[in-house]
């Protein structure tokens, strides 16, 4: 069976994205790690292919040995139902930071509770409060 996973590229900045996502979520951790060594095209000590879920969500990351001219965009974005609207405002705070609001905290017509902001590794992600 076909499994998809969103796949995150860093430019050397993936563990401590990875790092920073498990400590915002209870049950986040990571599943594998594997770093550049010496020789390996990327940095010695990068990610070369990183596995972490969040919320039983799986993710990989690495970080790019090749440098692009693209990163992430907020056309996709990881969507979170919280559970309480001090769950909304903990992650809004914390996934703002040194970040970017695409949409401030606020109520919205189809949200009682809703953010949609870029952390400060240019993942999107939007924060909702469950109906």
């Amino acid at each position: 069976m076909s499994k998809i996973m969103p796949f995150l590229m860093y430019a050397g900045q993936a563990e401590e994205a990875i790092t920073f996502y498990i400590s915002l979520f209870a049950d986040g951790r990571i599943t594998h790690i594997q770093r550049y060594g010496p020789g390996e095209p990327g940095a010695e000590g990068t990610v070369k292919l990183a596995g972490f879920a969040l919320n039983g969500q799986e993710f990989l990351a690495i970080d790019s040995n090749v440098q692009h001219a693209f990163t992430f965009t907020p056309a996709i974005s990881l969507h979170v139902t919280c559970a309480s609207a001090a769950e909304v405002d903990d992650l809004f705070a914390k996934l703002s930071a040194g970040g970017q609001v695409l949409m401030p905290l606020t109520r919205y017509p189809f949200s009682e509770r809703y953010a949609w902001v870029t952390d400060r590794f240019g993942v999107a992600w939007q924060l909702n409060l469950a109906q």
